[in-house]
């Protein structure tokens, strides 16, 4: 299905990415303040499933074509911004909810980092770039590109869930305090705003 050695050249340069902080990270980490350990955790899950959805759609030669679509990369792009704004006024709502105790549910985190990975045209665009060093073009590509995309998703789930679950826990030791939980909704919001700015100046590579 896949080369070995390909294999073993590939476990590196993935463990490298993972670790490299981006766009995926910080969301974590936003997410973590925002709502806790266990969404941010399953934050990490949706960003990981995207990363595998990212992989096959490469395969499928659909990331060619956002390639060589301006506008299919425009209209993706400007949609993950607008969903990036949304999340920025969501976090402020929910640090006044956070202050009545009313927490956000694993599955909405979940739905949120799926959302935020594929609405990331940089994503597809890496990912087409990426991935095709490491593939025996010989072989079926679907396959090994589903393979290394499993490989980033698990390394990005817990990498990026660490990330998330340590800022969880201090965002929840700090929520106490209606005054923190309303801080920590203002901080997540300019991450998430942040996101969408950086997200809005990204040039087609």
């Amino acid at each position: 299905m896949i080369d070995p050695w390909l294999l073993l050249a590939f476990l590196p340069a993935a463990l490298a990415l993972n670790l490299t902080p981006g766009a995926d990270m910080i969301f974590c980490l936003g997410q973590g303040l925002r709502a806790g350990p266990v969404p941010a955790m399953a934050a990490s899950a949706g960003i990981a499933l995207g990363s595998l959805i990212h992989a096959a759609l490469a395969a499928l030669g659909v990331s060619a074509l956002v390639a060589a679509a301006p506008w299919l990369f425009d209209v993706i792009r400007w949609v993950g911004v607008g969903y990036l704004l949304w999340l920025a006024l969501g976090a402020l709502r929910q640090g006044r909810m956070q202050a009545k105790g009313r927490p956000m549910s694993a599955p909405r985190a979940f739905r949120e980092g799926l959302i935020v990975n594929l609405s990331n045209p940089k994503v597809i665009l890496f990912v087409l770039a990426f991935l095709p060093q490491f593939a025996d073009p010989a072989r079926a590509l679907l396959p090994q590109f589903l393979v290394m995309g499993c490989i980033m998703g698990i390394g990005g789930l817990f990498i990026n869930g660490a990330v998330g679950v340590f800022a969880g826990g201090l965002g929840r030791r700090m929520a106490g305090s209606p005054r923190f939980a309303r801080g920590l909704g203002l901080a997540t919001a300019a991450i998430f705003t942040a996101l969408a700015a950086r997200l809005a100046i990204l040039e087609r590579v």
